[in-house]
Order: structure tokens, then C-alpha cells, then sequence
């Protein structure tokens, strides 16, 4: 159940509590008020009654009547006093009030049909509940209404909240009034202004290091031509080209972080003709299978850059054999090692983390790079883990990827 039900329920609840209890106390006063009232004119008429039958005139009162209520007779039985009672049904079934008191051996009583007094107070009970029903819609509707406003606002800011955490950073919250909600906005703008302003810091340092290193890493490059054939060149060499690979994906990673900073240049290709060119450009080694095709119109070096790393990552992470299937738009890119981590499947990648140990060494750049040229191409890669094992990362390039 959503806070706007909830709330609407809370508010039609509290109509319908108050509408009941204003309905019952008008109803016990008005009936009270009605008994006083029957009640002081019947012994008006008692009064007069008891002074006739002692004059010897008969004014109609009853006398020692065996219709009297047993209570009633009672009391003036015990003591000389002037008594009402109301009997709930006379012998035509209505409701009598009865006035009774002792003269001398005798016990005079009037009574009077109390019938216009409980259909007045019927008809007050069915205003009262029609009231009440109305009160109730009225509050359900305007429940409805509160938390209807109230929702929308709290649902802007998730989802505020959301874009900014999936990367938007340039949206915010456009908070309203000054209550609890558009604090709430304000503090999802201060934490978005905040961690905009760390991330880019991250993201210059990460850059300026890069580009720092760069002129010594082709240097090196330069300097590692120039050494003698033999096993110490190879790895020198080895670790010159990790390196200089590692500063270059750091370079691209701090480009695809800046908003508009790359513009894909597109043309229509068919997919299988990029899975076969990044096959090639990996080593060739790679099964592809087309299943069938239609053609896309993207960027195709940053597609077959995607399809590099990936292949790349399930080698290097996963285990052989490495295929690519072609289906329509979408091309399927598979290993048969141990899967991607969790984290991964729940958080998708994250720089400088691999996620877990037995899918190998690494700093979690390539699928950082994946992600944000697939951001470029308005494109959308998905990871999933087969339920016959090893790992299938999916590069979706039709209509509705983004």
C-alpha cells in the first residue's frame, strides 16, 4: 500500500470517526432534550388531573390502571411523588410516556403516544447518517486530493534521486514551499551539488595523473625499441604496454565523464560486419554466428570498441570458448568461465573494482569504458549469468536500448 493511499485512508478514516461522533451526540442530546421536554407537558397534565379527581370531576385520567409499568407504580407506590416513565411499546406497538402519582389509596396516571417524538428523532438519524456519509466521501475525496499532491512531489524527488545516482548529475529537485518535502528536495540537490563536485574532482586528479603520465609512458615506449632482442626487453616491454594501455583508458574514462565531450558519428552497418571486425581486431579466434540481422545506424569504432573490450574482458576473466551471436539488433558476447560477480549483476560495472577474485585480475576499467561508449551511442549492454554456466554480456543497438 503507497503513502497516498495511506494517507488518503487516514483521512477518510478521521472524517468518518468525527462525522460518527458528532452524529451520536446530537442524537443523545436531541433525544434527551425531547424526554424533558414530553415529559414536563405530560405532568402539566398529571397535575391538573390530580386536582380534578380530587374535585370529583372526571378529567380522563386513569386510575390504578393495569397498564401501568411495573416500575413506574413502584415508585409512586413507595413515596408521594410525581413520576414519568417511558414504555417502549404500548398495545398498538408504539412508544407511550406515562406520568403516574398517588392520591390518597389511589394511583392516578396519564399517559400520551411518544410516536411523533421517535419518528422526529428516526428522521434526525437518517439526516445524521446521510451527513455523515457525505462528511466521509467529502474527507475521502479531499484525502485523495492531499495525498495525491503530496505523492507527486515525494515520487519527483526519487526519482530525482534515481536519475542522479544512475549518472544524471545535472538534475535537481525543484522543491516547493518550505515544508518537510521541499526540505527534502533541498537536501537531494545539496547531496547532488556535493557529489557532482567530488566527482569531478576525482575525475580532473584522475585525468591530470593520466595525462602526466603519458609523456613518460611514450617515452618509455620510445626507449624500449631501443634495447637488445632477448627475455628482459619482453617483459620490460610487457609491462610498458600494460602500462601505457592503462593510461590511455584512464584518459578515455575521464572523456566519456564529461558531459558532451564525445559525439558518436554515425552511419548504418550491419552488425555482423562489426562482430566480425572486432573478432578480427582480438585475435580472431572468436566464434561469430548470425542468426539474423537488420541493419543499425551507430558509431561503428565505438562499437567495435565495446566488442573489443568485452571479448577482451570474458578472455581475460573468463575461460574459453569466447562466441558472438548476432540476433537482429543485439549481439551476444559469451564465456564459459565462472559468471560475473553478483555486485556486478545487482550494481553494473564499477571502476577500479572486478568485482570478485576468480574472475581474475583487473581494475574494472574495460566495462567502465563499455558503459560510457554505449552511453555515447545512445546504446544499452546488459550482463547476465546463463543457467548452463559462464558469463553473456548483451550489446543492445536497436530502437529502445537507451
Amino acid at each position: 500500500m503507497g503513502l497516498r493511499t495511506k494517507t488518503a485512508l487516514v483521512i477518510a478514516g478521521t472524517a468518518g470517526i468525527v462525522a460518527t461522533l458528532i452524529g451520536l451526540l446530537v442524537h443523545q442530546l436531541t433525544a434527551e432534550d425531547q424526554r424533558k421536554s414530553a415529559a414536563h407537558v405530560i405532568d402539566a397534565r398529571l397535575v391538573e388531573a390530580v386536582g380534578a379527581y380530587a374535585a370529583g370531576i372526571d378529567s380522563g385520567a386513569l386510575v390504578n390502571s393495569p397498564d401501568l409499568p411495573a416500575a413506574l407504580r413502584k415508585t409512586v407506590t413507595d413515596r408521594p411523588v410525581r413520576a414519568t416513565c417511558l414504555q417502549s411499546s404500548g398495545g398498538s406497538g408504539t412508544p407511550v410516556l406515562w406520568a403516574a402519582t398517588r392520591s390518597g389509596s389511589d394511583i392516578l396516571a396519564v399517559r400520551r403516544s411518544y410516536a411523533p417524538q421517535a419518528r422526529a428523532l428516526a428522521e434526525l438519524d437518517r439526516v445524521l447518517v446521510g451527513s455523515g456519509a457525505s462528511i466521509t466521501t467529502l474527507g475521502c475525496v479531499l484525502g485523495i486530493v492531499a495525498a495525491a499532491g503530496t505523492g507527486r512531489r515525494i515520487t519527483a524527488s526519487a526519482d530525482t534521486a534515481q536519475r542522479i545516482a544512475d549518472g544524471d548529475l545535472t538534475d535537481r529537485v525543484r522543491p516547493k514551499g518550505k515544508d518537510e518535502i521541499a526540505r527534502l528536495g533541498a537536501a537531494v540537490n545539496t547531496m547532488a551539488d556535493a557529489l557532482s563536485a567530488r566527482l569531478e574532482a576525482e575525475r580532473q586528479v584522475t585525468a591530470d595523473i593520466a595525462h602526466e603520465l603519458r609523456t613518460p609512458v611514450a617515452g618509455l615506449v620510445t626507449a624500449v625499441g631501443l634495447l637488445p632482442p632477448g627475455r628482459p626487453t619482453e617483459l620490460v616491454s610487457g609491462g610498458v604496454d600494460t602500462l601505457r594501455t592503462l593510461v590511455e583508458n584512464v584518459l578515455e574514462v575521464a572523456r566519456l565523464d564529461v558531459p558532451g565531450a564525445e559525439q558518436a558519428q554515425h552511419e548504418k552497418i550491419l552488425p555482423s560486419t562489426l562482430a566480425h571486425r572486432a573478432a578480427t581486431l582480438t585475435g580472431g579466434d572468436v566464434g561469430v554466428t548470425v542468426h539474423h540481422e537488420a541493419p543499425v545506424t551507430t558509431d561503428p569504432r565505438r562499437v567495435e570498441r565495446i566488442l573489443a573490450n568485452l571479448i577482451t574482458n570474458a578472455r581475460v576473466h573468463g575461460a574459453p570458448p569466447v562466441t558472438l551471436e548476432v540476433d537482429a539488433t543485439a549481439i551476444r558476447i559469451r564465456d564459459h568461465g565462472s559468471g560475473f560477480p553478483a555486485e556486478l549483476l545487482a550494481n553494473g560495472p564499477q571502476r577500479f573494482r572486478t568485482g570478485a577474485r576468480e574472475r581474475g585480475a583487473g581494475i574494472g576499467l574495460g566495462l567502465t569504458l563499455v558503459t560510457g561508449q554505449a552511453r555515447v551511442l545512445n546504446a544499452r549492454v546488459t550482463y547476465e549469468n546463463p543457467p548452463d554456466g559462464g558469463a553473456l554480456a548483451i550489446l543492445h543497438l536497436g530502437p529502445g536500448s537507451s
